[in-house]
């Protein structure tokens, strides 16, 4: 079903007064736009130059041995040119085993150096472009996709539910808590080997359903990483204190966090339209989620939490949303699903305003920490008047996007120059991104992921191909 059909930012407000969605205003005037978004932001001892950032956005495109290769190469380009002054490299595995596609990043020796070769052709770009790149902020994210991980699922707790939509038995081995103290030093060998391939950042991927993001939910596990918040956060901890033991204050420590995990979701065959897996209440899994109602959140212990965060040195948090394997709608307000996944089960508007209702709660109980804004890509030529007015308003301290950048690179470009994004550029949120993601039939495992629509040079043919490859 097409929910965009907004001629003018006049009708969308109508739309948001009509649906009730009070967390999502607009700045009107593109000068205002431009000068609020080209605020520089401080993170920590780093000034990042403005206020807008581009989203972790992996290309599943790199060599089976975990380097960048020609289409990784080619993406980091454009983001450099764009005109964004945070740069969120994408999520890197720190062990092979927890690598969501053959075709992640992985960094270890072996890649170390083609991983320092793209930091240092992003940022060489971007000079190139605007004559400095002193002001760019280029975290490299780091992960282990636990559940997700292929070709082994390695999961930190049996969610009954989400156990269910993946046909998980109840018996599957969960990982130890010795398994786990080892992979902590695996993090800390990850954020060694980020520094001297020239990162001045990094970042502990908590969102999408992954390892650190599941343990956080993990309310049900016995032993030293479950049951109570200070052992579901017991290995972010030690992680960090690890990482400053070896480097100090060196390296500039940076979350991305699913602050509200949701309920899984299905495909229902008759109307194609998605529906919640039946769950009973009280829902004692996920993390910020309602244990009366796990449609909504609860961001107790997300507060408490980010405060923890802080003491132990993140200096900079990306604010997520939901699971893209169970509840994509969650994270990623869309307007068509991707090839086999179910339609939207609520006007995108109010995807949008979770995210602006958690992000900005969460930004204004904690107004020392900068934190980073998602779920603007559905509002497509508006995206900056409403990051603009977030802005402003103390909402959130950087304007993120994700699809968009893939689909609009320069985005923030325009933005800077004009307070306006060009209506042909933006991403329309079609999902053709996800099912290039989702398509394993490449003689590699993986195909490649892009913007098929406003990046046809390349993934037109791309697409093609992963259609034509997929089984019958």
């Amino acid at each position: 079903m097409r929910h965009f059909t907004y001629r003018t930012l006049s009708e969308l407000e109508q739309e948001t007064k009509k649906l009730g969605t009070g967390h999502v205003f607009f700045e009107q005037n593109p000068e205002t736009v431009r000068q609020v978004l080209a605020r520089p932001v401080q993170v920590g001892s780093f000034q990042v130059g403005n206020s807008i950032a581009i989203h972790p956005m992996e290309g599943c495109d790199g060599t089976l041995g975990g380097s960048p290769d020609e289409l990784t190469i080619r993406r980091y380009e454009r983001f450099g040119r764009g005109g964004s002054k945070l740069i969120w490299f994408e999520a890197t595995a720190v062990r092979e085993e927890g690598r969501a596609n053959p075709r992640q990043l992985w960094i270890h020796e072996g890649s170390l150096k083609d991983i320092a070769s793209l930091l240092d052709r992003t940022l060489e770009v971007h000079k190139e472009e605007f004559g400095n790149a002193d002001d760019v902020l280029a975290p490299l994210q780091l992960t282990h996709s636990g559940r997700y991980s292929v070709p082994k699922r390695i999961i930190a707790y049996h969610n009954p539910y989400v156990d269910q939509k993946f046909q998980v038995p109840p018996d599957y081995p969960v990982i130890t808590d010795d398994e786990l103290e080892r992979l902590e030093d695996d993090y800390v060998e990850a954020a060694i080997l980020a520094w001297r391939a020239g990162f001045k950042a990094i970042d502990l991927k908590v969102t999408h359903g992954y390892l650190l993001a599941e343990l956080l939910g993990a309310k049900q596990r016995p032993g030293r990483y479950g049951g109570s918040l200070e052992n579901r956060t017991r290995f972010i901890k030690n992680v960090l204190g690890k990482i400053k033991g070896v480097m100090g204050k060196q390296m500039i420590l940076c979350m991305r966090l699913a602050a509200f995990e949701g309920v899984p979701y299905v495909r229902d065959a008759a109307t194609g339209v998605g529906v919640p897996i039946p769950f009973t209440t009280p829902y004692p899994h996920g993390f910020g989620v309602s244990e009366t109602d796990p449609f909504l959140e609860d961001l107790t212990e997300v507060k408490t939490a980010i405060g923890w965060f802080k003491e132990w040195g993140i200096e900079l948090l990306n604010v997520s949303l939901g699971c893209p394997y169970f509840n994509p709608h969650i994270g990623r307000p869309f307007e068509k699903p991707d090839d086999g996944n179910y339609e939207q089960p609520e006007h995108p508007l109010l995807g949008v305003d979770r995210h602006f209702r958690i992000a900005g709660e969460l930004q204004r109980a904690h107004p020392d920490l900068p934190m980073v804004g998602t779920g603007y890509s559905w509002l497509q030529i508006y995206a900056a008047n409403a990051a603009a007015h977030n802005v402003a308003s103390g909402g959130i301290k950087f304007f993120g996007a994700g699809r968009n950048a893939l689909a609009y690179p320069e985005f923030a470009r325009d933005v800077l120059a004009k307070g306006v994004m060009e209506e042909k550029r933006v991403c329309r949120t079609v999902t053709f991104c996800t099912y290039l993601m989702r398509q394993k039939h490449n003689e590699l495992g993986q195909f490649p992921t892009g913007c098929p629509p406003y990046d046809k040079e390349v993934y037109g043919q791309i697409i093609k191909d992963a259609r034509a490859s997929k089984p019958r």
